[in-house]
């Protein structure tokens, strides 16, 4: 047996309006909820019961995944009322937990797309008797991550959390393996970061916190950009999952989806459920939520359509995010990094806000 810990409490406003109404672990990215992608790697890797961390919208979390048998699992929640921390979310669920003090308890992020071989990172915890494991994966720019350098045997040394000038270009990916009895031992009455404090605090304790460096892909799917790319990986199988509803390729086309004849739909580009793209249009590495439709003409590039938005003919969006139920005019132009979200929705119309600055 396996267990898990899956922190999904954030509010994700880096992908409004997209989370609006559905928390960001629950967005559809290649044709699934994007936990479902999360949920079965991890089942894959020999997890077969998890907690869920929420907070923001947990009744959407619920709905989606329910106990978890659909997806091979057995998923239990816990919802936070006062926001506590990574590290408080983790001691919040410990309650639900039915591992031993020294079993392993593997920690993920609803955030996180990766391809790190999850079952030698728990075996690597499991051999070495460590009081934790660290995915660590390696990055072109480290500032904006936790920068963790590691001696010869790979044992952490420091955990140096967003530094303008890191020492080392290995980064904390996300994913931990805690023994049980860390996490009994996080205090349970107040906010904590496991980063900036129940890390560090181990290792200053002299406890053996390891990294296991692994470089396979690995994408932190907090901004639109990084969402679409993220669904088009899964869609080309540069990342694998479980969960994707059809064969990879250039392009994924869901039921009742429908793509005029001389149209041109690529780059991982996935066509929702009843979704429509028009005659003569190119949509490239986008997705297109159920019942979106690209009106004739049109060019969409690196961009999100949500559920029941419209394109209009020979619009051109490049980069930008359209909210459910959102539309955008015929020959329209947008900026990348324009959004356009509905604020009211009316019997007969929508009533349209449109913002041409992404929001941090």
């Amino acid at each position: 047996m396996g267990e898990a810990v899956l922190l999904v409490g954030g509010r994700g406003t880096r992908l409004r309006p997209l989370t609006v109404n559905t928390p960001k672990p629950m967005l559809s990215t290649a044709g699934a909820p994007f936990l479902h992608h999360v949920l079965t790697r991890a089942r894959d890797a020999g997890i077969d019961h998890v907690v869920l961390a929420t907070s923001y919208r947990p009744e959407v979390f619920r709905d989606g995944i329910g106990d978890g048998s659909s997806l091979g699992l057995r998923v239990d929640y816990v919802t936070e009322d006062v926001p506590m921390g990574t590290g408080g979310g983790i001691r919040n669920v410990a309650g639900l937990l039915e591992s031993g003090p020294d079993d392993p308890v593997v920690i993920l992020n609803g955030d996180v797309l990766s391809g790190h071989d999850l079952a030698r990172q728990v075996d690597l915890h499991v051999s070495s008797g460590a009081d934790a494991t660290l995915h660590l994966t390696e990055v072109e720019d480290p500032r904006a991550f936790g920068c963790v350098p590691t001696d010869e045997q790979g044992r952490v040394t420091a955990f140096l959390e967003k530094t303008p000038n890191p020492v080392t270009n290995r980064i904390n990916a996300g994913c931990y393996v805690f023994r049980r009895s860390v996490i009994d031992a996080i205090p349970g009455d107040r906010p904590v970061s496991v980063e900036r404090e129940t890390f560090p605090d181990l290792i200053a304790s002299g406890a053996l916190v390891l990294g296991h460096v692994d470089v396979a892909y690995w994408l932190d799917l907090g901004t639109p950009a990084a969402f679409v790319r993220g669904s088009c990986d899964l869609v080309r199988g540069l990342v694998t999952s479980p969960a994707l509803p059809g064969p990879v390729g250039d392009s994924l086309l869901l039921e009742g989806a429908h793509v005029a004849a001389d149209a041109v739909v690529t780059g991982g580009t996935v066509v929702g459920r009843y979704a429509m793209v028009g005659r003569g249009a190119v949509v490239d590495g986008s997705v297109l939520l159920d019942r979106a439709m690209v009106g004739a003409g049109a060019t969409v590039r690196g961009s999100v359509v949500g559920a029941s938005a419209t394109v209009g003919d020979r619009a051109i969006l490049d980069g930008v995010v359209v909210g459910d139920d959102a539309s955008v005019g015929a020959d329209n132009e947008l900026a990348p990094g324009a959004r356009v979200w509905c604020d009211v929705v009316l019997p007969d119309r929508c009533i349209r806000f449109t913002s041409d600055e992404a929001s941090t």
